[in-house]
């Protein structure tokens, strides 16, 4: 698989930067009231981060011929809305009544620093800004798609599957199911989004769709197999932490070698949805998720 290009780099690295910029401006400041809250909010989402779904989100955007220029368009609120649930997510996640981890992005985890309750509220306070946020679009469609993705149906109930699924045998079919809930559901939202707001027309926004399914299902294949192969500073988390959980994963399930070539395929198919063109962020984005390390 080629590496992304040089163009590709930029974008990721840049969109990184606006991403954090706009955090910065719409979290609430440590000064302000409950203080305990805020620093707890700040500190869980400003500790870096691929930002790859506020990036998938302004890709799709710009794909489907939609205006990101500047920092204060609906686009720009509803990627760093996407970034927060994306976070709260992984905040309640990190929970001991979870997945009892103690680092995250290279940190220690939001309950390991603030304690369980404060984590437990941080979450759902980045929650509701980020549906206030999504509202400020002044469309209610990214508002829907936003609750379906992360509603019963999507994160939470691939949660759930997730939690259920630990130390029994699974097959292959349900580990899809699992992860196009959990990790996939919030992924296909956000280009869905991008593409919303961008008036995409019906037709391309099915091959949007087509596309953020796909590579959302390949970001936690690869996320699996990192987990046991990857390099834990790189990561910015601990490895092996799946197994340790005995969590129901697709290298688990399938094998190392077999799980590879499903996440090359999802890739391909990925870029076949945009009809294998070359000069577009989205495929770049897809490249790099297909490559990643961390």
């Amino acid at each position: 698989m080629p590496s992304p290009t040089i163009d590709g780099r930029v974008f990721l690295e840049t969109g990184r930067k606006l991403v954090d910029r706009l955090l910065d401006k719409h979290l609430p400041a440590e000064s302000t009231e409950p203080k305990s809250l805020h620093e707890a909010l700040r500190y869980s989402v400003m500790a870096g981060g691929k930002r790859l779904r506020p990036l998938l989100a302004m890709a799709a955007c710009e794909y489907c011929g939609g205006d990101t220029g500047g920092d204060d368009k609906p686009i720009h609120r509803a990627m760093i809305a996407l970034e927060m649930v994306h976070t709260y997510s992984l905040v309640h996640d990190d929970l001991p009544c979870m997945d009892d981890d103690d680092l995250r992005r290279g940190q220690p985890t939001c309950h390991k620093k603030f304690g369980e309750a404060i984590a437990v509220l941080a979450g759902d306070a980045l929650h509701d800004i980020a549906f206030e946020l999504m509202a400020s679009t002044g469309r209610t469609e990214p508002v829907v798609e936003l609750a379906q993705a992360i509603g019963t149906q999507g994160m939470l109930g691939g949660q759930i599957a997730d939690i259920e699924a630990e130390g029994r045998d699974v097959d292959e079919a349900e580990i899809v199911e699992i992860h196009r809930r959990k990790t996939g559901a919030l992924i296909r939202c956000a280009v869905r989004v991008g593409a919303i707001l961008a008036d995409a027309p019906p037709a391309l926004l099915a091959r949007i769709t087509r596309f953020g399914e796909k590579v959302g299902l390949a970001f936690q294949v690869i996320d699996d197999l990192l987990d046991i192969e990857g390099d834990q500073k790189l990561l910015g988390k601990k490895v092996g932490s799946d197994s340790k959980n005995l969590k129901a994963t697709y290298p688990g399930v399938v094998g190392k070698a077999r799980a590879r070539q499903v996440a090359v395929r999802l890739i391909d198919d990925a870029k076949a949805a945009l009809e294998n063109e070359d000069d577009n962020m989205l495929r770049q984005i897809a490249e790099y998720i297909g490559q990643r390390q961390s």
